[in-house]
Protein backbone atom coordinates (compact mmCIF):
# COMPACT_ATOMS: atom_id res chain seq x y z
CA UNK A 1 0.00 0.00 0.00
CA UNK A 2 1.67 3.41 -0.27
CA UNK A 3 -0.54 5.26 2.52
CA UNK A 4 1.22 3.51 5.87
CA UNK A 5 -2.08 4.73 7.53
CA UNK A 6 -5.53 5.25 7.35
CA UNK A 7 -4.82 8.88 9.64
CA UNK A 8 -1.87 9.48 7.21
CA UNK A 9 -3.70 9.85 4.22
CA UNK A 10 -6.49 11.28 6.31
CA UNK A 11 -3.70 14.19 6.78
CA UNK A 12 -2.77 14.41 3.17
CA UNK A 13 -6.31 14.52 1.67
CA UNK A 14 -7.03 17.49 4.49
CA UNK A 15 -4.21 19.61 3.33
CA UNK A 16 -4.82 18.84 -0.39
CA UNK A 17 -8.19 20.28 0.01
CA UNK A 18 -7.60 23.42 2.17
CA UNK A 19 -4.55 23.88 -0.89
CA UNK A 20 -7.46 23.36 -3.66
CA UNK A 21 -10.13 25.71 -1.33
CA UNK A 22 -7.03 28.66 -1.06
CA UNK A 23 -6.53 28.52 -4.64
CA UNK A 24 -10.43 30.09 -4.73
CA UNK A 25 -10.96 28.85 -8.77
CA UNK A 26 -14.13 27.23 -10.27
CA UNK A 27 -13.76 23.50 -11.13
CA UNK A 28 -15.49 20.08 -11.56
CA UNK A 29 -14.03 17.41 -9.57
CA UNK A 30 -14.75 13.82 -10.95
CA UNK A 31 -13.16 9.93 -10.79
CA UNK A 32 -12.39 8.61 -13.87
CA UNK A 33 -12.37 4.44 -13.94
CA UNK A 34 -9.28 2.98 -15.60
CA UNK A 35 -8.17 -0.54 -15.59
CA UNK A 36 -5.16 0.45 -13.66
CA UNK A 37 -6.97 2.35 -11.22
CA UNK A 38 -9.32 4.82 -10.07
CA UNK A 39 -7.82 8.30 -11.19
CA UNK A 40 -9.03 11.32 -9.81
CA UNK A 41 -9.25 14.88 -12.13
CA UNK A 42 -10.04 18.75 -11.30
CA UNK A 43 -11.27 20.21 -14.00
CA UNK A 44 -11.06 24.36 -14.71
CA UNK A 45 -11.80 26.42 -17.33
CA UNK A 46 -14.21 26.59 -19.77
CA UNK A 47 -15.11 23.43 -21.76
CA UNK A 48 -15.28 25.17 -25.38
CA UNK A 49 -11.73 26.05 -25.28
CA UNK A 50 -9.02 23.83 -26.37
CA UNK A 51 -7.77 20.74 -23.92
CA UNK A 52 -4.66 20.80 -21.68
CA UNK A 53 -4.02 17.39 -20.01
CA UNK A 54 -1.79 18.76 -16.81
CA UNK A 55 -0.02 16.07 -14.82
CA UNK A 56 2.52 16.56 -11.79
CA UNK A 57 5.74 14.82 -10.59
CA UNK A 58 6.54 12.63 -7.75
CA UNK A 59 5.32 13.41 -4.13
CA UNK A 60 2.64 16.19 -5.55
CA UNK A 61 -0.69 16.66 -6.60
CA UNK A 62 -3.49 18.78 -8.48
CA UNK A 63 -3.75 22.01 -6.13
CA UNK A 64 -0.09 22.44 -6.13
CA UNK A 65 0.65 22.40 -9.57
CA UNK A 66 -2.40 24.27 -10.31
CA UNK A 67 -0.97 26.73 -8.41
CA UNK A 68 2.27 26.82 -10.34
CA UNK A 69 0.13 27.55 -13.44
CA UNK A 70 -2.82 29.92 -12.88
CA UNK A 71 -3.77 31.31 -15.76
CA UNK A 72 -3.88 28.22 -18.00
CA UNK A 73 -7.26 28.08 -17.55
CA UNK A 74 -7.95 31.57 -19.38
CA UNK A 75 -7.30 29.33 -22.71
CA UNK A 76 -7.31 26.22 -21.87
CA UNK A 77 -9.90 23.41 -20.11
CA UNK A 78 -7.15 22.03 -18.33
CA UNK A 79 -7.84 18.70 -16.81
CA UNK A 80 -4.95 18.24 -14.03
CA UNK A 81 -4.36 14.83 -12.88
CA UNK A 82 -3.84 13.06 -9.82
CA UNK A 83 -1.13 10.52 -10.70
CA UNK A 84 -1.52 6.55 -9.00
CA UNK A 85 0.70 5.72 -5.81
CA UNK A 86 0.45 9.72 -4.96
CA UNK A 87 -0.09 11.41 -2.10
CA UNK A 88 -3.44 12.45 -3.77
CA UNK A 89 -7.17 11.08 -4.05
CA UNK A 90 -6.26 8.88 -7.16
CA UNK A 91 -5.61 4.93 -6.62
CA UNK A 92 -2.62 3.44 -4.48
CA UNK A 93 -1.64 1.38 -7.48
CA UNK A 94 1.97 1.94 -8.65
CA UNK A 95 2.66 0.90 -11.95
CA UNK A 96 6.06 -0.41 -13.83
CA UNK A 97 8.63 2.46 -14.72
CA UNK A 98 9.88 0.54 -17.41
CA UNK A 99 6.56 -0.41 -19.05
CA UNK A 100 4.48 1.51 -21.20
CA UNK A 101 1.98 1.17 -18.63
CA UNK A 102 1.76 4.90 -17.02
CA UNK A 103 1.26 6.14 -20.88
CA UNK A 104 -1.68 3.35 -21.34
CA UNK A 105 -3.00 4.18 -17.98
CA UNK A 106 -3.14 8.42 -19.33
CA UNK A 107 -4.59 7.55 -23.16
CA UNK A 108 -6.95 5.81 -21.21
CA UNK A 109 -8.28 8.83 -19.22
CA UNK A 110 -7.82 11.03 -22.08
CA UNK A 111 -10.21 8.39 -24.36
CA UNK A 112 -12.89 8.09 -21.38
CA UNK A 113 -12.81 12.31 -21.28
CA UNK A 114 -13.31 12.16 -24.67
CA UNK A 115 -10.50 14.30 -25.42
CA UNK A 116 -8.50 15.19 -29.18
CA UNK A 117 -5.52 17.61 -30.08
CA UNK A 118 -4.56 17.77 -26.24
CA UNK A 119 -1.93 19.65 -24.95
CA UNK A 120 0.17 17.34 -22.44
CA UNK A 121 2.13 19.27 -19.90
CA UNK A 122 3.88 17.38 -17.60
CA UNK A 123 6.24 18.36 -14.46
CA UNK A 124 8.79 15.57 -13.08
CA UNK A 125 8.05 12.95 -13.26
CA UNK A 126 4.78 13.90 -15.18
CA UNK A 127 7.42 14.04 -18.11
CA UNK A 128 7.82 10.42 -17.80
CA UNK A 129 4.02 9.98 -18.10
CA UNK A 130 4.14 12.03 -21.17
CA UNK A 131 6.52 10.68 -23.04
CA UNK A 132 5.05 7.33 -22.35
CA UNK A 133 1.97 8.27 -23.81
CA UNK A 134 3.84 9.31 -26.71
CA UNK A 135 5.37 6.26 -27.03
CA UNK A 136 2.55 4.28 -26.44
CA UNK A 137 -0.25 6.33 -28.49
CA UNK A 138 0.23 9.65 -29.65
CA UNK A 139 -2.57 10.74 -31.96
CA UNK A 140 -4.40 12.24 -29.74
CA UNK A 141 -1.53 14.38 -28.59
CA UNK A 142 -0.85 18.27 -30.22
CA UNK A 143 1.79 19.10 -28.44
CA UNK A 144 4.10 18.07 -25.53
CA UNK A 145 5.79 20.56 -22.64
CA UNK A 146 7.97 18.50 -20.67
CA UNK A 147 9.63 20.31 -17.04
CA UNK A 148 12.62 19.30 -15.85
CA UNK A 149 11.41 15.92 -17.36
CA UNK A 150 12.12 12.29 -15.32
CA UNK A 151 13.06 9.69 -18.60
CA UNK A 152 15.43 11.45 -20.67
CA UNK A 153 18.88 12.05 -18.65
CA UNK A 154 19.79 11.35 -14.80
CA UNK A 155 21.98 12.87 -12.48
CA UNK A 156 25.41 12.11 -10.70
CA UNK A 157 24.09 9.53 -8.38
CA UNK A 158 26.29 10.50 -5.31
CA UNK A 159 25.63 14.14 -5.58
CA UNK A 160 22.17 12.66 -5.08
CA UNK A 161 22.84 10.35 -2.49
CA UNK A 162 24.67 13.34 -0.67
CA UNK A 163 22.49 16.23 -1.30
CA UNK A 164 19.07 14.50 -1.33
CA UNK A 165 18.55 10.89 -0.48
CA UNK A 166 20.90 10.64 2.71
CA UNK A 167 18.94 13.79 4.54
CA UNK A 168 16.43 12.48 3.30
CA UNK A 169 16.68 8.78 4.90
CA UNK A 170 17.64 10.88 8.19
CA UNK A 171 14.29 12.51 8.22
CA UNK A 172 12.14 9.33 7.78
CA UNK A 173 14.02 8.02 10.46
CA UNK A 174 14.19 10.86 13.08
CA UNK A 175 11.16 13.60 11.56
CA UNK A 176 13.20 16.48 12.51
CA UNK A 177 12.52 19.64 10.36
CA UNK A 178 16.51 20.51 9.39
CA UNK A 179 16.76 17.19 7.33
CA UNK A 180 13.45 17.64 4.96
CA UNK A 181 14.29 21.65 4.85
CA UNK A 182 18.13 19.96 3.27
CA UNK A 183 15.55 17.76 0.86
CA UNK A 184 13.75 20.78 -0.33
CA UNK A 185 16.87 23.54 -0.71
CA UNK A 186 18.09 20.79 -2.81
CA UNK A 187 15.51 20.57 -4.83
CA UNK A 188 13.45 23.89 -5.03
CA UNK A 189 14.36 26.72 -5.81
CA UNK A 190 12.47 28.16 -3.45
CA UNK A 191 9.35 26.91 -1.29
CA UNK A 192 6.25 28.24 0.46
CA UNK A 193 4.68 26.63 3.50
CA UNK A 194 2.59 24.17 1.98
CA UNK A 195 5.57 22.24 -0.09
CA UNK A 196 7.37 22.10 3.07
CA UNK A 197 4.52 20.43 5.39
CA UNK A 198 2.90 18.60 1.91
CA UNK A 199 6.91 16.89 1.86
CA UNK A 200 6.76 16.49 5.19
CA UNK A 201 3.47 14.72 5.30
CA UNK A 202 4.17 12.69 2.19
CA UNK A 203 7.82 11.59 3.23
CA UNK A 204 6.49 10.45 7.02
CA UNK A 205 2.91 8.97 6.06
CA UNK A 206 3.59 6.90 2.26
CA UNK A 207 6.04 4.28 0.99
CA UNK A 208 7.46 6.28 -1.60
CA UNK A 209 9.33 4.62 -4.28
CA UNK A 210 13.06 4.91 -5.00
CA UNK A 211 13.62 2.13 -7.53
CA UNK A 212 16.37 3.94 -10.11
CA UNK A 213 14.45 5.66 -12.84
CA UNK A 214 14.86 4.63 -16.11
CA UNK A 215 15.85 6.65 -19.50
CA UNK A 216 14.16 6.69 -23.10
CA UNK A 217 15.73 4.94 -25.97
CA UNK A 218 17.01 6.33 -28.96
CA UNK A 219 15.30 3.96 -31.09
CA UNK A 220 11.99 4.99 -28.73
CA UNK A 221 12.59 8.86 -28.99
CA UNK A 222 13.36 9.01 -32.87
CA UNK A 223 9.61 7.22 -33.30
CA UNK A 224 8.20 10.30 -31.70
CA UNK A 225 6.34 12.46 -34.21
CA UNK A 226 4.74 15.25 -31.52
CA UNK A 227 6.00 18.83 -30.94
CA UNK A 228 8.20 18.97 -27.98
CA UNK A 229 9.43 21.98 -25.72
CA UNK A 230 11.47 21.20 -22.77
CA UNK A 231 12.14 23.51 -20.38
CA UNK A 232 15.25 22.27 -18.39
CA UNK A 233 16.97 23.50 -15.16
CA UNK A 234 20.48 24.18 -15.14
CA UNK A 235 21.10 23.52 -11.76
CA UNK A 236 18.94 20.00 -11.69
CA UNK A 237 21.24 17.53 -9.52
CA UNK A 238 18.37 15.28 -10.66
CA UNK A 239 18.19 15.97 -14.56
CA UNK A 240 20.85 18.39 -15.14
CA UNK A 241 19.79 21.05 -17.73
CA UNK A 242 22.35 21.44 -19.75
CA UNK A 243 23.00 17.99 -20.17
CA UNK A 244 19.36 17.20 -20.61
CA UNK A 245 19.22 19.55 -23.86
CA UNK A 246 22.19 17.88 -25.13
CA UNK A 247 20.88 14.21 -25.18
CA UNK A 248 17.32 15.48 -26.12
CA UNK A 249 18.39 17.24 -28.99
CA UNK A 250 20.05 14.47 -30.14
CA UNK A 251 17.51 12.28 -29.44
CA UNK A 252 14.40 13.93 -30.38
CA UNK A 253 13.32 14.42 -33.86
CA UNK A 254 10.29 15.99 -32.98
CA UNK A 255 11.73 18.75 -30.71
CA UNK A 256 10.60 22.21 -31.49
CA UNK A 257 12.04 24.57 -28.73
CA UNK A 258 13.94 23.88 -25.69
CA UNK A 259 14.73 26.47 -22.74
CA UNK A 260 17.42 26.61 -20.13
CA UNK A 261 16.40 28.11 -17.08
CA UNK A 262 20.03 28.83 -15.85
CA UNK A 263 19.01 29.42 -11.95
CA UNK A 264 16.48 26.73 -11.65
CA UNK A 265 17.23 23.93 -9.35
CA UNK A 266 14.72 20.96 -9.86
CA UNK A 267 11.78 22.85 -9.18
CA UNK A 268 11.66 26.35 -11.12
CA UNK A 269 10.80 29.49 -8.64
CA UNK A 270 7.22 31.05 -9.23
CA UNK A 271 8.73 33.59 -11.90
CA UNK A 272 10.28 30.64 -13.89
CA UNK A 273 6.90 29.01 -13.48
CA UNK A 274 5.50 32.12 -15.24
CA UNK A 275 7.16 32.48 -18.07
CA UNK A 276 6.99 28.38 -18.80
CA UNK A 277 3.05 29.21 -18.57
CA UNK A 278 3.60 32.20 -21.14
CA UNK A 279 5.09 29.45 -23.81
CA UNK A 280 2.03 27.28 -23.25
CA UNK A 281 -0.23 30.08 -23.39
CA UNK A 282 1.48 31.30 -26.87
CA UNK A 283 1.03 27.92 -28.18
CA UNK A 284 -3.02 28.01 -27.62
CA UNK A 285 -3.63 30.39 -30.65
Amino acid sequence: MFFKSKEGKEKIIALYNQKLKELNIEYSEKSVETKFGVTNIITTGYSINPPLVLIHGTGGCVPQILDSFPNLASRYCVYAVDVLAQPNKSDENRLDMKSLDYGKWLIEIIIKLRLREVTLVGFSFGGLISLKTLEFNETSIKHVFLIAPVYIVNGNPLLGLWKMFMPLKKFIKTKNQKYIKKVMSALFSEYDDFALEYMSLTFTHCNMDFSPLPVISKDSAKNIKTPITICAAEKDIMFPGKKMIKRAKDVFPSLEEVVLFESSKHVPSATDFRKIEELILDKSE
